[in-house]
């Protein structure tokens, strides 16, 4: 179930840029939060309580998060809701963060989330087929498993 006070938020937003699917907020926020438990399990050894993500790591989270999801459905989902690119991530997170959602270090700019990925290389190439070489000689698929 959604934190009203999130639902509030997201509404505002929205009103604000309609640009993105109410669906895509709730999607960052919860990348967020399956990427920060795969962080903390990589650094089990420093045991941080807290944990900066950068906007790459997000974007990273995001992608294999998305992918879980959605399987082969991922790219339609997220263009579906808006989310073309990886700077609409990084719009989307920008827009969380003016509403004290998500907070940032001096650091952070909306730069962090441009060209990290092509939506298409991440969503889609996954699960297109692999091209095997051809026989030698051109030989046909009848030939190759023995028929005559």
């Amino acid at each position: 179930m959604q934190d009203p006070d999130f639902a509030e938020i997201v509404s505002l937003i929205c009103k604000e840029d309609p640009r993105f699917d109410r669906k895509a907020y709730d999607f960052v926020r919860l990348g967020l939060d399956h990427t920060v438990k795969e962080l903390r399990k990589k650094d089990a050894a420093r045991a941080e309580k807290s944990r900066h993500v950068s906007g790459a790591e997000l974007l990273d989270g995001l992608r294999i998060y998305a992918l879980d999801q959605f399987g082969p459905l991922t790219k339609t989902v997220l263009n579906a809701w808006g989310v073309n690119r990886c700077t609409d991530f990084g719009d989307i997170v920008f827009n969380l963060i003016e509403y004290n959602v998500f907070s940032k270090t001096e650091s952070d700019r909306r730069e962090d989330f441009a060209d990290i990925y092509d939506f298409d290389s991440a969503f889609v190439k996954p699960f297109q087929p692999t091209k095997r070489p051809r026989a030698a000689g051109g030989s046909s698929a009848t030939e190759a498993f023995g028929a005559a």
